[in-house]
């Protein structure tokens, strides 16, 4: 599982320009099943999203393609962990660390 930590490049406004390109972005990723929960920061200088079910190198090409990053107004920070305990709901992205 990875958490993508994005922090704003540049002012809120030229952020806010391309906040729809970036929710449709989300949304196709949330529809694929990678997405599992995303926000934004508080306060509002970036923002979290957790993916699973893909690796690194397709988590950093998905991150490369944000709009956001596109237009250059944000930074991704990915940290890869594994989710050995979860609640209930995400018990279906439980991973094992023993293969």
């Amino acid at each position: 599982m990875f958490v993508m930590e994005l922090s704003y490049t540049a002012p809120l406004e030229a952020v806010e320009e391309q906040m729809d390109a970036h929710i449709a972005w989300l949304d196709g990723y949330y529809a694929s099943g990678v997405f599992l929960a995303s926000g934004r920061k508080v306060p509002r200088e970036g923002g979290v999203i957790l993916a699973g079910g893909v690796s690194r190198a397709e988590v950093e090409r998905i991150a490369a393609e944000d709009p956001f990053t596109v237009a250059g107004v944000c930074a991704y920070r990915i940290t890869e962990f594994i989710a050995t305990k979860t609640s209930a709901d995400l018990a279906t992205v439980r991973e094992n660390p023993l293969g």
